[in-house]
């Protein structure tokens, strides 16, 4: 028998969909909402109808914004010619925060991943090519992240961005810092080792 009032069960139920939520985590979010005075919890509400309302894609990379163009898009200080393919906007904000990539990105929203039904076409990949015929890129930096999907979409897109005349490199990985090799897995060690630097 379920203990909770039909109202705060569905509540449950549905911030337990929510990536990294599992349902004991969702009833303790839950529980504080119930126990939260009624404005923040009006605020959290009217916050979450206005990011439906508000927020949309990039016309240039796909990033999520509130206007037509992204703030980095519209930046005149970014590196216009060299873009960072991402899988979504958490890798772009990842790879924001280091400061390392001075700039434009464009966003994928997905991987290829034909046991789920997701190829090119349900991918942001014509979008991509469409932006060498209005932009001057110099250089496609492939940041898929390094599971058996991200290498198959980066491994794709090198295959057809070699026709174009923009350098294509792709992010390296290696050993994280405070990591020991003992305990690294040896896809990242031979990837390591085969990304050696001059010292």
């Amino acid at each position: 028998m379920n203990p909770y009032p039909p109202v705060l069960s569905d509540l449950i139920r549905k911030l337990s969909r929510l990536p990294g939520l599992g349902e004991k985590s969702a009833t303790r979010i839950a529980m504080h909402l119930l126990k939260s005075p009624d404005k923040d919890v009006e605020s959290l509400a009217e916050n979450i109808r206005q990011l439906r309302a508000n927020i949309r894609t990039c016309s240039i990379c796909f990033n999520f914004t509130e206007d037509p163009v992204c703030a980095i898009c519209g930046d005149p200080a970014r590196n216009t010619g060299q873009i960072c393919v991402v899988e979504g906007t958490a890798d772009l904000l990842a790879i924001e925060q280091s400061g390392a990539h001075k700039g434009r990105y464009h966003v994928l929203q997905g991987v290829l991943a034909p046991l789920d039904g997701i190829g090119p076409e349900q991918i942001r990949i014509k979008e991509l090519f469409a932006r060498f015929k209005s932009e001057k890129i110099t250089e496609i930096i492939l940041a898929t992240n390094p599971s058996s999907e991200g290498e198959a979409t980066a491994h794709y897109l090198l295959q057809i961005l070699k026709d174009h005349d923009a350098r294509v490199t792709r992010i390296a990985y290696g050993i994280p810092m405070g990591g020991d090799l003992k305990y690294t897995d040896r896809i990242t060690l031979e990837r390591a080792l085969k990304g050696r630097q001059v010292f």
